[in-house]
């Protein structure tokens, strides 16, 4: 299988803005679902949002409201919308493709938010 393939991240201050960026390879079918998990340093990775093959999604409670999840089948990628950050949402980013039993990885996109 294709790797996922995540960009977008980089330093940004706190309450700016910042898009992710997934490229999925064509070797995994549309109908998974997609979704982006974070891991902070010394702490588990951790659900951040997620997207059905349908359009619905789903967040995080803290994250209900700053971040929106989208998905373009056509070209083949998903994007993660991020406002108003915060330094705790320092994590790297990583993007993930599931059916709920195979679950594919990026390699993840480093998010810093710091003044």
């Amino acid at each position: 299988q294709g790797q996922l393939m995540e960009s977008g991240g980089g330093l940004v201050q706190p309450g700016g803005s910042l898009r992710l960026s997934c490229a999925v390879p064509g070797s995994i079918p549309s109908i998974y679902t997609m979704a982006w998990y974070r891991q902070a340093p010394g702490k588990q990775r951790e659900l951040v949002a997620t997207i059905t093959s349908g359009g619905s999604t789903n967040y995080k409670d803290s994250e209900k409201g700053r971040f929106t999840i989208s998905r373009d089948n056509t070209k083949k990628m998903v994007y993660l919308q991020m406002n108003s950050l915060k330094p705790e949402d320092t994590a790297v980013y990583y993007c993930n493709a599931n059916n709920n039993r195979v679950y594919i990885w990026g390699k993840g996109t480093l998010v810093t938010v710091s003044s």
